[in-house]
């Protein structure tokens, strides 16, 4: 069935535009494809599209200022797909510009589909019939759209900003993320900084999720830098 979404992909790899288009259209999306961010900005105006993937590294114009000028253009989600490092720097700069997610360079084609559906599901685009469920076992299968955890076959109920800061954690299993990049995509750039409030969160859903708060088998933390989730069985 043929998606009713469009999705302009600014890419200055001839290449990689063209990969980017077979797996786009393979999904049912329709493509408006620019090979620079200044013929991206340009088409955004013009094509109109759901959503948007975006190179960092381009020749003319690099991928954060193309996103801060497409920002003035339109709300519509934009997902950076990289080759560059994804420091956290790189992470907080590219959020605090208004990005809604990043795919690093090489990727899992299902994998960019997947959180190009997530993001249009969080901005209200993508239709009702079409719930993303997480799992990275199969014991944990995280309901995107009603918001609820099954863990172990108990269903748990979480708030808005619970749900929102695990679903970042599962989304990028094994990866330390930090405070501040956590609170530049839950919270927004302007709560950058106010390591505490993430702290906040963590211990209410180590309590709901935790078979033991004290000793994480689930939501890790390592000290001056931020949290991963990764499932490690203790003795």
């Amino acid at each position: 069935m043929q998606s009713q979404f469009r999705v302009l992909v600014i890419e200055d790899e001839p290449d990689m535009l063209d990969m980017l288009e077979l797996i786009l259209t393979a999904n049912g999306f329709e493509v408006v494809k620019a090979p620079d961010a200044l013929s991206g900005l340009r088409l955004a105006f013009q094509a109109r599209p759901d959503a948007i993937l975006m190179d960092v590294m381009m020749p003319d114009m690099d991928g954060f200022e193309g996103c801060r000028r497409l920002r003035e253009l339109t709300d519509v989600p934009i997902i950076f797909v990289t080759g560059k490092a994804n420091t956290d720097e790189d992470i907080v700069r590219g959020f605090s510009l208004g990005a809604d997610d990043y795919v690093t360079k090489p990727f899992n084609p299902s994998e960019l589909v997947s959180r190009l559906n997530a993001c249009l599901r969080r901005t209200g685009k993508q239709s009702e019939d079409e719930v993303e469920y997480l799992s990275p076992s199969p014991s944990i299968v995280l309901d995107c759209g009603r918001h609820v955890l099954m863990l172990e076959n108990n269903r748990i109920y979480l708030a808005p900003k619970e749900f929102q800061v695990l679903q970042l954690l599962i989304r990028h299993v094994g990866k330390v993320l930090s405070h501040d990049a956590i609170l530049a995509q839950v919270w927004g750039p302007e709560r950058v900084g106010e390591a505490e409030l993430v702290k906040q969160y963590v211990y209410r859903l180590r309590r709901k999720v935790e078979p033991n708060p004290g000793a994480p088998r689930y939501i890790h933390s390592v000290r001056g830098e931020g949290y991963f989730f990764e499932i490690i069985d203790r003795a």
